[in-house]
């Protein structure tokens, strides 16, 4: 086919060369599939390098699903394999959950007790570059191969901090991402801390054996549930999670483009149910499945949630397998709360808010100051027999009182679930 010039236009260094066969004609709506195949002879044949027809199809599929949401992709087989190790199994990397915002790739959130989280990225921080490779043109799932490696390999990342005016750079050692998936720790007797970092396989699993190792140290009065900086995971544990404290009631609704593809959740009496106060602390780390909980936990007032403002993601995904091993991610429904609340780019408002205040040597003195009171002081007065002498107090271990002097968003929902019994009985007298 002779090449025949019809306009060249200079851009700087850039020649634009115009092939026959693009131009005049209005195309109608049906001629989409005509204009690809064009498309595609023209790269295969006149682009600078040969183009493997098998990449160039890839590339193809990957913007045409990159063009439609954030969060619809493309996964080749190998990055289709990491994406299922994350849910079943440890993997190596940085540990970060990572999305896409005005074309910038974002942190969702560290996902706790890895390198990330040590290193101190945080929830909005923008990747700007992988090993000196730009992030703007990058896809989600590339940027998440380019970051993920071998065990004790290093990954330099170019960061701008929320709070920045100026990228700084970030080198970051990979290592095993473990996916333990809840903590459980006593705060006081009685009160415990269940901290969820993401919903994989085993969340439930792990929830209802940390809530039984918890009873065995005595009545439960009440749970402080943790999902700030949880970027999300598996749709069904986030609902049997919300199942663990909830009896009767929706969770959570998906709505697709049909009704046939719309979905409810409904939660079920158990034996394992949990009937004491809740408290739920998120803020904007927390995305997704996560704010599949929070919301219904809200929407039937079974918890009182403090914090700031969650993520807003409020879509579902499917992964749809292909024949070759590779898989797609497609966004093929909205979900809503029982109340009907569509969280998508809103996120959840909290009951409470209470944004997290980084801790600071001098309002740990302050702390220590003010919290002295008329028995610390010498020769104080004794009321009564001192033996008889009934106090709320709780003995709290040093390691306790340090990592509760950390956190003042956890130190609110402690005092908030220990006095929600009063509040309680207050609304309605």
């Amino acid at each position: 086919m002779r090449l025949r010039f019809l306009t060249v236009l200079f851009a700087g260094c850039a020649a634009l060369f115009l092939l026959p066969g693009f131009g005049a004609a209005a195309e109608s709506k049906y001629d989409g599939m005509k204009r690809f195949s064009q498309v595609y002879e023209y790269v295969r044949q006149y682009y600078v390098r040969e183009a493997q027809p098998n990449e160039l199809m890839d590339g193809a599929i990957k913007g045409m699903l990159q063009n439609l949401d954030p969060h619809s992709t493309y996964l080749s087989t190998a990055e289709y394999k990491e994406m299922k190790e994350t849910t079943s199994g440890a993997f190596f990397g940085i540990g970060i959950e990572i999305s896409t915002e005005n074309g910038q790739l974002i942190v969702v959130s560290p996902i706790e007790d890895t390198p990330a989280y040590r290193v101190g990225l945080k929830a909005g921080d923008i990747i700007l570059a992988v090993d000196g490779h730009p992030t703007q043109d990058m896809t989600m799932q590339e940027a998440v191969s380019k970051i993920r490696g071998v065990k004790g390999t290093e990954v330099e990342l170019l960061i701008l901090h929320k709070e920045d005016k100026m990228p700084s750079t970030v080198k970051i050692v990979r290592d095993s991402i473990p996916l333990v998936s809840v903590k459980t720790r006593f705060l006081e007797t009685g009160y415990v801390w269940m901290r969820v970092t993401r919903f994989s396989d085993n969340t439930q699993k792990e929830l209802l054996e940390g809530l039984e190792d918890a009873a065995k140290q005595g009545p439960i009065k009440g749970i402080v549930l943790d999902l700030r900086n949880n970027p999300g995971g598996l749709l069904d544990q986030a609902t049997k999670v919300s199942d663990v404290f909830l009896s009767a009631g929706e969770i959570v609704s998906i709505r697709g483009r049909d009704n046939a593809d719309s979905r409810s959740f409904k939660a079920t009496s158990s034996r394992t149910d949990q009937v004491c106060p809740l408290v739920v602390l998120v803020n904007a780390g927390t995305a997704s499945a996560s704010e599949i909980v929070a919301g219904a936990l809200q929407d039937h007032k079974r918890g009182l949630v403090v914090g700031e403002r969650t993520f807003g993601k409020g879509s579902v995904q499917n992964v749809i397998p292909m024949p070759d091993g590779s898989a797609l991610k497609l966004t093929v429904a909205l979900y809503y709360t029982p109340s009907g609340r569509s969280i998508q780019a809103e996120g959840i408002q909290p009951d409470f808010v209470a944004p997290f205040e980084p801790p600071r040597e001098e309002e740990s003195i302050m702390a220590r100051i003010n919290a002295i009171r008329e028995q610390d002081l010498n020769r104080h007065i004794e009321k009564g027999d001192k033996k008889t002498a009934k106090t709320d107090d709780v003995e709290i271990t040093p390691e306790v009182r340090a990592f509760l002097e950390r956190d003042n968003q956890l130190r609110l929902g402690l005092q908030m679930v220990k006095a929600l019994p009063k509040i309680q009985e207050i609304s309605v007298q």
